[in-house]
């Protein structure tokens, strides 16, 4: 017997579609059914690498961790990395296309509706329930033709839609009224539920507009969502956790607290490796983009990024890399993740062109003497180990197996001259299946490694944070934490679930569930 569907459409990006299906997943689950995400084609720089390999946007691994399975790559066959403003890098079904113009893959859309319609139909024959989103808003008048994310997505699989609008930002019933009213008559006919999310104050001052909304549209409103501060693994850079980039400081007066300033690339990747950290009592964690911002933290990471030649340049060119420099010749210690661990090297080498221009060559930072050379081959593996026992900067590490996963573009060797174990550097992390990855330099100051992830592993947060903690001549009690990351998660997740359940008149979705459009 086929999925029953329900799907999740905004009237903008951002508007709480990816948090809607979450909770949907989650609440599904709770009620007993089967229930998977699916969203057919993402645009995010926040990625995912499934078991077996293949990558996918991080929302859809965040849904499918709430609905309590394994992420496949049948619940996002598109995803979409932008390279810069007018091109993306194209994966499907978790493995790289190309890099193509935005005008290119609008052409060649159609091309794609076979492969989603296979890997939703995959879906609908494994669960009993599937819940889609759309992405941006199916009033983009511009790209409704060929249309596979919004309602032709939503015709594709016969599914019912619930239209989101964000009244925190002001405007919502217009927001919906306008959406609504661009539809053609058909698709209009197959939104079933308003949802007005990020509510705050008293509902019953708004329930006048609630009633004209249902009056001007035939459409009922079937929920209304208060803001609440919820703790969900991020899609992209519209993240509230950037809002603050130019002015966040640490709070006057807290001499406990662990500084720890995150660069912010302009084509950053992959920020949830740092949730963890952001997520610890006494840490504070700000995402940096100016150099008079950086002031002095205990620790500065440099995160992944879909374009490291390009974001290294920008460092240049405003200041940051010198300013980094500076606080590492003060004894601050620095982490490189992916991209950031590219950049540290001595340099950078494209040869064929994976960042843009063929065989095009750039110093590096000169952090560590590495190069690194870029491939059209995507390295993309999930992936355990363990970190050096030489380490300074994880000390207190206890040896415990740690996971991650890999996903870049390229591969980082030592330059002429150099050896690992040489007495000045040694590999950081030692992986499971033989290889060596990363490095760190003797002194403490830098480490690099291509392993995201490598902070939701609980005892390589508490060693760094008990060594940050030392370095300033305080106490780090590692016992403090109550939770575990998974556990911590799990909490977010339900807690979701309630205050959706709350919000939402159940009874009325479950029906659009089960008699459809």
């Amino acid at each position: 017997m086929a999925a029953k569907k329900i799907m999740v459409q905004g009237t903008m990006s951002n508007s709480g579609k990816s948090f809607l299906t979450a909770a949907l997943c989650r609440i599904f689950r709770q009620d007993g059914f089967s229930a998977a995400p699916f969203k057919s084609q993402n645009m995010a720089l926040n990625s995912f690498i499934t078991k077996d390999g293949l990558e996918i946007g991080r929302a859809q691994a965040m849904q499918a961790e709430s609905a309590g399975i394994c992420p496949t790559v049948d619940m996002n066959p598109i995803l979409l990395k932008p390279t810069s403003q007018m091109g993306s890098q194209v994966i499907v079904n978790g493995q790289v296309a190309g890099n193509w113009k935005a005008m290119d893959y609008y052409r060649r859309k159609p091309e794609f509706i076979p492969v989603v319609r296979a890997a939703f139909e995959r879906l609908e024959r494994q669960f009993d329930i599937i819940v889609l989103e759309g992405a941006g808003s199916p009033a983009e008048i511009n790209l409704r033709d060929h249309d596979l994310v919004n309602m032709g997505m939503a015709k594709m699989a016969n599914a019912p839609v619930l239209l989101v609008g964000d009244i925190d930002r002001g405007g919502v019933f217009a927001s919906l009224y306008g959406t609504v009213k661009l539809l053609d008559p058909e698709e209009q006919a197959m939104i079933k539920g308003l949802v007005i999310n990020k509510f705050r104050g008293d509902v019953k001052l708004l329930e006048p507009g609630l009633r004209m909304i249902e009056e001007r549209l035939n459409i009922p409103v079937v929920g209304v969502i208060p803001m609440e501060d919820i703790d969900l693994d991020d899609e992209d850079s519209l993240s509230g956790r950037f809002a603050c980039t130019e002015s966040a400081r640490v709070e006057p007066g807290k001499a406990s607290v662990i500084d720890i300033a995150v660069v912010r690339f302009p084509h950053i990747s992959n920020f949830t490796d740092f949730q963890a950290l952001e997520r610890k009592e006494g840490v504070n964690l700000r995402y940096v983009a100016k150099p008079w911002v950086l002031g002095k933290p205990d620790l500065v990471i440099l995160p992944g990024t879909k374009n490291t030649m390009a974001d290294l340049a920008w460092m240049r060119e405003n200041g940051l890399e010198k300013a980094v420099f500076r606080l590492i010749e003060g004894k601050t210690p620095v982490i490189g993740i992916c991209g950031g661990y590219q950049m540290m090297g001595e340099w950078l080498q494209d040869p064929a062109g994976a960042e843009g221009i063929p065989g095009r060559n750039m110093q590096g930072m000169g952090l560590l003497p590495a190069k690194t050379v870029f491939s059209p081959k995507k390295t993309c593996t999930q992936t355990g180990g363990k970190l050096s026992e030489k380490s300074r900067m994880f000390a207190g590490y206890g040896g415990e197996k740690l996971f991650g996963y890999e996903i870049h573009m390229g591969k980082t060797f030592l330059v002429d001259g150099w050896q690992e174990e040489a007495g000045d550097i040694w590999p950081a992390v030692f992986l499971e299946d033989g290889r060596m990855d990363g490095m760190e330099r003797a002194d403490g100051l830098v480490f690099g490694s291509y392993l995201h992830g490598l902070f939701d592993n609980d005892e390589v947060t508490k060693s760094l944070l008990g060594y940050l903690a030392g370095q300033k001549g305080i106490s780090w009690k590692n016992g403090q934490e109550k939770e575990s990351v998974a556990e911590y998660k799990e909490r977010q997740y339900n807690k979701l679930a309630d205050l959706v359940r709350k919000s939402l008149d159940m009874e009325r979705i479950y029906e659009i569930v089960h008699v459809g459009v």
